[in-house]
């Protein structure tokens, strides 16, 4: 998917992990299938997962995470993942690696929820605790800077479409971005954010419940609006106002939070339209979901 990603095997993994953890030696090993975009994840026995950065741009994710986890997790309503091993470069793979606990649970997809207006509610009430976090020394959250100064990507990705979105589509995604971009950035306390709660983040279990909250490699404090992005990026309509009603969302943090969705969705579709297509199926959702929303502000 991106130029530099490292190949991992898992006899790659095996090695790193006999040569490393010895205890986990001869566990049965296997890759875990998953649309993620920056790190690869094997399973190791029934209770551990091996999660290892495909690009160097990933490299902090592993230090951010051992860091703040241990913290949130007792803050927040649903489970999170437990960094239990690190490890370091060796048989060839250059960057650190870690393991954590394994979260059962499936992977969402919008359209195929089987409790919207439940998962709606379970999401408000996550998104609700890490607002409520109060931790010294908070980083600034991956996504939660100004929404406008998402412009410079969105203006080429935009451009970028013409032959991957029909016109009549490009052409509300377009107008919904001007129009979301005429909001004025936030300039309110900045909040504790996940920063990136897209479907591959979350795990629910077999009734559509919220299980557990995957990947804080983006978390921090910034816009409270970047935490609305799973409005348009998984839930209906109807769930979507759920939502937005149990977090008391003015219209101008909403509208924020339509951006931003629709900033990630078009520069993703862009970017993975060949190479992921989960990811850009999802993107497209998103972009239906912004669209049909044109004309209610």
């Amino acid at each position: 998917m991106h130029p530099g990603e490292f190949p991992i095997t898992a006899e790659l993994v095996g090695r790193l992990v006999a040569g490393q953890f010895p205890q986990w030696a001869g566990r049965p090993l296997r890759r875990v299938p998953s649309a993620g975009t920056v790190n690869a994840l094997f399973r190791l026995g029934d209770d551990l997962v091996v999660r290892l950065p495909r690009v160097d741009w990933s490299l902090g994710d592993i230090e951010t995470e051992a860091r703040w986890l241990p913290r949130l997790a007792p803050r927040l309503p649903v489970a999170i993942p437990e960094q239990v091993a690190a490890g370091g470069p060796a048989e060839g793979y250059p960057w650190p690696w870690a393991v954590y606990r394994w979260l059962p649970g499936t992977v969402p997809v919008e359209d195929k929820l089987a409790d919207p207006l439940g998962l709606a509610a379970d999401l408000a009430a996550f998104v609700t605790a890490m607002r409520a976090v109060d931790l010294p020394d908070a980083p600034a959250a991956y996504r939660g800077g100004g929404h406008s100064a998402l412009d410079d990507a969105v203006r080429p990705a935009l451009a970028g479409l013409g032959g991957v979105l029909d016109a009549e589509t490009l052409a509300a995604a377009t107008e919904a971005w001007d129009a979301d971009l005429a909001v004025p950035d936030y300039t309110g306390p900045p909040v504790w954010l996940h920063a990136d709660l897209m479907p591959g983040n979350l795990l629910v279990d077999d009734r559509g419940r919220l299980t557990a909250v995957i990947d804080f490699a983006t978390l921090g404090v910034g816009d409270p609006s970047a935490d609305l992005i799973v409005a348009w990026n998984l839930l209906t309509a109807e769930a979507r106002e759920t939502f937005r009603a149990a977090l008391d969302v003015d219209e101008t943090t909403w509208r924020r939070g339509r951006g931003r969705a629709l900033a990630i969705a078009v520069i993703a579709l862009v970017y993975y339209h060949r190479t992921n297509p989960v990811f850009a199926d999802n993107a497209r959702y998103v972009i239906r979901e912004v669209g049909s929303t044109l004309g209610e502000e």
